[in-house]
């Protein structure tokens, strides 16, 4: 006979009060976060389900849908919510926010967590060390999803992305234009196609243009801002690159510290451009040029798909819809 998991096993389990899984598994402030993740694996490796008796509930509506984003102080992911909420207001549906962290395992467990009838369908960008396309590709089967930013090509499902390709194309192609012999690229998000995409923008416009391209300019991101700092300081150092592409925000600042401890001029000595919604972007010294994706859009036309699947309108199972960004030219890559 199949054991029953209730919250009360979990608690049990952990030595902790009933009262604090419940919080943990609706992501409660009032829980740490190591807490939460301890909760999250077991009820993952138990199997438990939020609301045994939500099954019963799938054909009701809860006019209520869920968003999972890696981290809601993004200035891309707060603007994408605005975007839903817009939407959902409209429709006088609920929005239920949880954030990833970009770990895999809490994404699995408030998936898992959330076929239980609580919501009647999901917005998700998926954490950058996800590696969960066959969890998804059976979710998708259960519950509407739309993905949106960061996407799984290979599932069939739909997904609103920007052109992430060809936004970093033609910024390669912006300081080559400025004069820009040596380019260096800050990578991150390097195993979502988001990432994939992004670096591939670049290559080829190096390629195209008879440009250096080397593993030696290329910077990985890390999740400790110091060895982020030391490894973009060595490669301006060591490699002396005279333009810099960021492939997401957080990379771009430690450029401007660097440049400052090195008593290095922007954009004179390096000329700066970052994939960014920034919103003191032009407050910077010198203003950062940057690539900016219309994230508020994004977040309207991913809710507006999704509330078309709820409302049994017609959407091709597999639809992409690729928004453009913009190249915002600011003084970081000024020409003159």
């Amino acid at each position: 006979m199949k054991r029953l998991v209730t919250m009360k096993t979990i608690a049990k389990e952990l030595n902790v009060s009933t009262a604090t899984v419940s919080k943990a598994l609706q992501d409660s402030y009032e829980i740490g976060n190591e807490t939460k993740q301890k909760v999250w694996a077991l009820a993952k490796q138990l199997k438990y389900e939020l609301n045994p008796a939500g099954s019963s509930l799938r054909g009701q509506k809860t006019k209520t849908i869920a968003v999972i984003i890696p981290e809601i102080a993004n200035n891309f992911f707060s603007l994408a919510i605005k975007g839903i909420e817009e939407i959902a207001r409209r429709l006088d549906y609920h929005v239920l926010i949880y954030q990833t962290h970009e770990n895999s395992e809490i994404e699995m467990a408030f998936t898992d967590s959330l076929l239980n009838g609580r919501v009647d369908g999901i917005l998700i960008s998926i954490s950058s060390e996800t590696s969960n396309n066959e969890h998804f590709r059976e979710l998708v089967k259960k519950i509407p999803i739309v993905f949106f930013d960061r996407v799984y090509e290979d599932i069939d499902a739909v997904k609103i992305t920007t052109d992430d390709y060809l936004s970093t194309y033609n910024a390669t192609k912006h300081l080559i234009d400025c004069g820009c012999k040596k380019i260096a690229y800050l990578l991150a998000l390097d195993n979502l196609s988001t990432g994939k995409k992004r670096v591939q923008g670049y290559h080829d416009a190096l390629k195209e243009h008879n440009m250096l391209y080397t593993s030696d300019l290329i910077v990985k991101y890390d999740t400790d801002e110091a060895v982020n700092y030391n490894n973009i300081k060595n490669l301006i150092l060591t490699h002396k690159p005279d333009g810099v592409i960021s492939s997401i925000e957080d990379l771009a600042l430690p450029c401007y510290y660097v440049c400052k401890e090195l008593n290095l001029n922007i954009p004179k000595d390096l000329k700066i451009i970052s994939f960014s919604n920034l919103n003191t972007a032009p407050l910077l010294n010198p203003s950062l040029t940057t690539i900016t994706q219309p994230a508020f859009e994004i977040g309207k036309e991913a809710a507006s798909i999704l509330f078309k699947i709820l409302h049994n309108k017609h959407v091709e199972p597999n639809e992409s819809m690729i928004l453009e960004s913009e190249l915002i030219k600011r003084d970081s890559t000024s020409c003159n």
